[in-house]
């Protein structure tokens, strides 16, 4: 038996007493580490290999002392691999002990991705102290909620305390002021007793723009392809099999040290590689085996917006063989057909047919033509199972990345948002949440950034200003500089405890326990059958597991309509309906059960903007 993969770049601390430390760094003449324990400076020359990595060790040295790399006598640099990085981007890093954590969760197996229900959230603004032990202790309250993982959004070191997480330069080092390396570990350590997965959302397409200094120790990047955040990671051009190396490292790193449970790779569409076996195909395959190797599930869920099939279908039929792969389009057509926008990429959409097309099809642009694109789009992907797509009615995306960062509670009436939540539980996919959506939570989640250099900060400004222009938003963005900014985008939990938000949550909780408890709701589970009269307003969808049957209707007209829909012989007793009184809705209209003789079209009917799910009765 082979011993398992273990991190050998960077600091190690050996059991010998010493610290061993190696770097690639072929762009440098002359490395040498300086390290810095009880306030002396001492310099240790490094000795660099035929492949262009310097290694020595240095003894004397203890968890918590701090060193830096000197690159040709001349400048401090943190360490590439550094694991915590306490005084911030350009600080110094720090040694760390990761065997030293003791964990509790050594029964933990994982989970499959057809029992996911994701939580999406925000470290800085889930709760008032920000931190991963803030987190923490809100976990009680998502179990009784009902999900079964949360998503962190990016926790990469990056400038400053405020950030979303997608400027991070140092992608070993879990956020200092959320509590380092340490307090990532206790939270998941935590989760873990909670019965919760945690996925960890990483970024392999870019690095920030401050504190980014990855390019002095050697060729991490390319001028080859250009990525809206900047320089492209070098996957495919000269000395890129030590790149490779480093980002497959910190993703088998996150499950090995850290025992999470899956990475959610940020946009994947952003990650050029033309060789022979794709960094995504690689990235796949190790999370896999090091989470395999203590016999746990690791995941691998990919955001794109290419509509590509492949990053999900098994090696052997070409794909990338990932676990599963966002669906903007499922957003963007239950949006556009609730909100009316039409500007932007929504210009594609609108239409309940497009709605309807999502819950059936996986994309609605599936080689059709896109206006926003003005091309085709995308292609069929209806041999993927449907356990292999994640969907969202909001996520920090869709939110975020609006000028004034609207939630979907100030888009749309009270009964809409049921509905749209309705329409996620429903679907035959892995439903998302993003944090706050349970309750309607209504304050904004705006961009937000804490950059140490003025004209970086400017130029952030601009280019959200350009980035809005298709969109007709206006001018009047908040400054993401502004400590204000992110104050406005922290959740008000409290408000869950008030009307008409607590109706809402009671929705969301016996959606979810719905979900769970029925064997047809099971992503992948089930034949699904859907229907539409895009006229009138109204799709259904029928799904059959053995000799379960779950049938749910959505009127997204605002008028009380009476669709007339062909079901299997049997009693169909109404199980949830939005608006029924218990979730602050006028009374239900829509009726207890419905009698189908098969192959007789059965009339249901259903108030404006409402949905309902019926399971047959068995025997």
């Amino acid at each position: 038996m082979t011993d398992r993969w273990s991190l050998n770049r960077g600091a190690t601390m050996r059991s010998d007493g010493t610290v061993s430390f190696a770097v690639w760094a072929p762009s440098v003449e002359r490395l040498s580490v300086v390290v810095r324990p009880d306030d002396r400076e001492e310099e240790v020359e490094l000795s660099r290999d035929g492949g262009g990595v310097w290694r020595g060790t240095a003894s004397g040295l203890e968890r918590g002392h701090d060193y830096v790399y000197r690159l040709d006598g001349a400048r401090d640099r943190p360490d590439p691999v550094s694991r915590h990085q306490p005084a911030g981007v350009h600080g110094p890093s720090r040694i760390v002990a990761p065997g030293a954590f003791e964990w509790t969760d050594g029964d933990w197996r994982g989970l499959e991705m057809a029992d996911l229900i994701i939580y999406e959230l925000h470290v800085g603004t889930f709760t008032p102290a920000g931190t991963f032990t803030g987190v923490a202790e809100r976990l009680p309250y998502l179990r009784e909620l009902g999900v079964t993982a949360i998503e962190l959004m990016p926790v990469a070191q990056f400038p400053g305390r405020r950030n979303w997480g997608y400027d991070g330069v140092h992608p070993y080092a879990p956020q200092d002021s959320y509590g380092g390396p340490d307090g990532l570990r206790r939270l998941v350590d935590a989760a873990h007793r909670e019965g919760l997965g945690v996925i960890l959302d990483v970024v392999y397409n870019h690095l920030g723009p401050e504190g980014n200094y990855l390019s002095e120790f050697g060729p991490y990047f390319t001028d080859r392809y250009v990525t809206p955040w900047g320089k492209a990671i070098n996957f495919d051009g000269p000395d890129s099999d030590e790149v490779r190396r480093y980002f497959i490292d910190n993703a088998r790193y996150w499950i090995r040290e850290f025992h999470i449970d899956g990475l959610r790779l940020d946009a994947v569409h952003a990650i050029y590689d033309f060789g022979a076996v794709h960094i995504l195909e690689e990235i796949g395959a190790a999370v896999h085996a090091e989470a395999a190797s203590p016999g746990r599930r690791g995941l691998v869920i990919a955001e794109s917006d290419l509509n590509d099939p492949r990053l999900t279908r098994s090696a052997e039929r070409g794909g990338y063989a990932l676990d599963a792969a966002w669906s903007d389009d499922f957003h963007h057509a239950v949006h556009a057909a609730l909100t009316g926008e039409g500007r932007g990429y929504y210009v594609d959409f609108g239409d309940v047919s497009d709605v309807a097309k999502a819950v059936r099809d996986r994309f609605v642009l599936d080689g059709r033509y896109s206006k926003f694109r003005r091309r085709r789009h995308g292609t069929a992907a209806g041999d993927v199972p449907a356990d292999r797509f994640v969907v969202f009615i909001q996520n920090h995306d869709q939110v975020g990345n609006r000028a004034q960062g609207e939630r979907l509670s100030s888009l749309v009436s009270f009964e809409q948002r049921k509905l749209a939540a309705a329409l996620l539980f429903l679907s035959p996919y892995v439903p998302l949440i993003f944090m706050g959506e349970e309750y309607g939570d209504e304050a904004p989640f705006l961009y937000f950034v804490d950059h140490g250099d003025e004209e970086l900060l400017e130029a952030v400004r601009r280019g959200r200003q350009r980035e809005f222009a298709r969109f007709e938003w206006g001018d009047a963005i908040p400054d993401p500089g502004d400590a204000k900014t992110f104050e406005r985008s922290r959740l008000d939990p409290d408000a869950a405890d008030r009307s008409p938000h607590s109706e809402l949550l009671d929705l969301y909780r016996e959606a979810i326990a719905v979900r769970r408890a029925e064997p047809a709701l099971r992503p992948g589970a089930a034949r699904v059958e859907v229907e539409s009269d895009p006229e009138a307003g109204w799709i259904s969808l029928l799904l059959s597991h053995e000799e379960r049957g779950a049938l749910a209707v959505f009127n997204l007209g605002g008028a009380t309509a009476g669709p007339e829909i062909v079901i299997p012989a049997g009693v169909w007793e109404r199980r949830l309906a939005t608006d029924d009184r218990a979730y602050g809705g006028p009374g239900a209209e829509t009726p207890a059960a419905l009698v189908s003789e098969g192959g007789k079209a059965v009339d249901v009917l259903m108030a404006g903007h409402s949905a309902a799910l019926f399971i047959r009765k068995a025997g």
